[in-house]
């Protein structure tokens, strides 16, 4: 009888100490917050004006995320970012063009702060001294 009690003091140890290490443990998992799409801040959407070219919209704002693959006359910027912890922020601008021109504008969600992500760590890589690098490859327009 004593042999069985501490055979069952002990499996209840060891499934104990297992919950709690596993990945199934009340402690939760690590997430992140993941920003897709084209970061499209309110100074940029901003310098839009309607009339504006296909190659001057391309210089303020960069390729589009979504472009129509029958019907070139819609371009769609989206920005997604889900928050690791708290729901999502969602924002599109739409650009309609007429011919070579931009002919309606189209806003979706709130321009008028920053993304998150921007807000906290800058648009681009840092280095540890807070200084932004650049682009990915850590080249500056002045290096080129």
């Amino acid at each position: 009888m004593q042999k069985l009690t501490r055979t069952v003091t002990l499996t209840a140890t060891l499934t104990v100490a297992l919950t709690l290490i596993s990945g199934c443990s009340y402690f939760g998992v690590y997430k992140r917050d993941l920003a897709q799409g084209n970061l499209v801040t309110s100074d940029m959407a901003e310098q839009l004006q309607p009339g504006m070219t296909r190659q001057q919209v391309l210089n303020v704002m960069g390729s589009p995320l979504l472009e129509a693959p029958f019907d070139a006359r819609q371009w769609d910027y989206i920005y997604y970012l889900d928050k690791a912890y708290s729901g999502t922020e969602q924002r599109r601008l739409t650009l309609t063009f007429q011919g070579n021109r931009v002919a309606d504008i189209e806003r979706h969600g709130d321009f008028s702060k920053p993304p998150s992500v921007a807000d906290e760590r800058g648009i681009g890589p840092t280095e540890s001294s807070g200084e932004q690098t650049g682009n990915l490859l850590n080249v500056r327009p002045e290096d080129s």
